[in-house]
């Protein structure tokens, strides 16, 4: 059964969640496990990892609190102030909820963009390895120049890149793109979520070859063994169905071998936030 890597739940606060704007109608309500549930089913998902999308602890809490009622949710992805002086308890707090795989902070809303540089950032990455616990890397291209030289002073932590970096698919700029993610795909220790792809492209008017050049890319340079499916519902409904959002990988990976397809919807997600099965 595959395993989707990437989905958020959220119950819809106009203040919490004032980045759905205007344009964004169609996601401007609650999703929770009921709505997911039935998508993982129909398109043979056995089991999904929920990611942050807020930035509060109350926000980690509330969906641990989700994946203990509902089996189907495998890991979490929390948000925990990595900055903060006490950095340390609170993780070591964190270790008695077993299905807390790792943390994700929102650093392409951060004004600085050298925000993942910060001494007192780098500090809370540093605790992570000690706890087990994995990061989601959320940036833009322009900050993928940062986000090498932060994997690179970690060697033994385990990083993962949501949306591939978020290459502009609309407008089909990747220059700055293609140089970034060639460069920290070189670390060994890094690995890459092949998810949001649709929310990047024009949300009425994309087909499937939009994604190629960089599907091309991501294969080429992490390989088969460091790229895992994310379906990053429910914000790809902007775009797309959660079954059209499967349906561009499935196509694009079917040329792959069936042990090879079994990693990149299953065995790699598994791995890297050691999930039980």
């Amino acid at each position: 059964m595959k395993i989707d890597s990437h989905q958020h739940f959220w119950k819809y606060n106009p203040v919490k969640d004032a980045w759905i704007d205007d344009q964004m109608k169609v996601i401007r309500r609650d999703f929770l496990p009921a709505d997911l549930e039935p998508l993982l089913v129909e398109n043979q998902f056995g089991g999904c990892v929920a990611v942050q999308a807020d930035q509060s602890e109350d926000e980690t809490l509330f969906l641990l609190d989700l994946a203990k009622n509902n089996p189907f949710i495998k890991g979490v992805v929390g948000w925990i102030d990595l900055s903060a002086e006490t950095i340390g308890e609170h993780l070591q707090y964190y270790t008695k909820y077993e299905k807390l795989k790792g943390f994700r902070h929102i650093i392409q809303a951060e004004a600085d963009i050298d925000f993942m540089l910060q001494e007192k950032f780098q500090n809370g990455i540093s605790k992570l390895e000690e706890y087990n616990y994995t990061y989601d890397i959320l940036i833009f291209p322009k900050h993928l120049e940062n986000a090498a030289k932060l994997v690179a002073k970690f060697p033994k932590q385990k990083f993962v890149i949501d949306h591939l970096a978020k290459p502009d698919f609309k407008n089909k700029k990747f220059e700055e793109w293609e140089t970034g993610i060639r460069t920290i795909a070189q670390f060994p220790n890094v690995m890459c979520k092949v998810s949001g792809l649709v929310t990047e492209a024009d949300w009425n008017n994309w087909t499937a070859e939009d994604f190629t050049y960089c599907l091309d890319i991501v294969t080429e340079v992490f390989g088969i063994d460091r790229l895992m499916f994310g379906s990053d519902w429910p914000v790809s409904l902007l775009a797309a169905s959660y079954a059209e959002s499967c349906e561009i990988v499935e196509d694009y990976f079917s040329k792959f071998s069936k042990a090879d397809q079994d990693k990149f919807w299953s065995r790699n997600t598994i791995d890297f936030y050691q999930l039980e099965e």
